[in-house]
C-alpha cells in the first residue's frame, strides 16, 4: 500500500485482503464492500470524490452487474437512457426543479456552473489543460493524462475557460 498511496482497512487471510473492507485509492475514490484473494469480490460500492457512486457485484475484481448514480441522484440506465438526449435536452436539475425563466441560460447541471480557469476545459470530473494534456480534479489534484481520443473529445465537446467571438468579425 505504501508504494501505491492506497489505504486498506480490513482483514487479511494468508497475507491477502479478504472479507468486509474499505480500500481508499490515492484519488480518494473509496471502495466499501467484500474482498477475496486481494480483489473486489461480492457486493461493493465505489464512492467517487465528485459524490457519485457505483454499486456493483464483483467477481475476481471484475464487475458482474452494477449501477452508476451521479452525485445529484440521477441513475444511469444503459437500456432506457433518456437524459439529455436528442429528444429532451434538459439537465437533470431542470427536470427536478423546472426550467429557468426565458433569457436565463443554464450551462451545466450544476447551477451556477463552475468557473473554469483561462486556458482550461471543464471535462466533468476536473479541469483539462490542453497544452500538458493533464486532467486535474476540481481541487487541483492529478487525475490522469488524456490520450489522443480523450483530448479530441474534450476540445470538441467541453466548456472552455475563455470567450471566443463567434460568427462574422468586422474589419477595423
Amino acid at each position: 500500500m505504501e508504494y501505491t498511496g492506497s489505504q486498506y482497512i480490513g482483514e487479511f487471510v494468508d497475507g491477502r485482503m479478504e472479507g468486509e473492507a474499505e480500500y481508499i485509492l490515492p484519488t480518494e475514490t473509496k471502495y466499501v464492500g467484500e474482498m477475496k484473494d486481494g480483489m473486489f469480490h461480492g457486493q461493493g460500492t465505489l464512492y467517487f470524490p465528485s459524490g457519485s457512486r457505483f454499486d456493483a457485484i464483483w467477481e475476481k475484481g471484475l464487475v458482474v452487474k452494477g449501477t452508476y448514480t451521479f452525485s445529484d441522484g440521477l441513475q444511469y440506465d444503459a437500456k432506457n437512457w433518456h437524459y439529455c438526449d436528442g429528444y429532451d435536452r434538459r439537465f437533470y436539475t431542470e427536470i427536478c426543479y423546472g426550467l429557468k425563466p426565458a433569457g436565463i441560460s443554464q450551462l451545466t447541471n450544476m447551477d451556477p456552473p463552475r468557473k473554469i480557469p483561462p486556458g482550461y476545459y471543464d471535462c466533468g470530473d476536473g479541469f483539462y489543460n490542453p497544452i500538458t494534456r493533464i486532467v486535474k480534479d476540481y481541487r487541483n489534484r492529478f487525475l490522469r493524462n488524456a490520450d489522443d481520443d480523450e483530448h479530441e473529445w474534450i476540445i470538441r465537446t467541453c466548456r472552455k475557460g475563455w470567450d471566443e467571438t463567434m460568427g462574422h468579425k468586422p474589419k477595423l
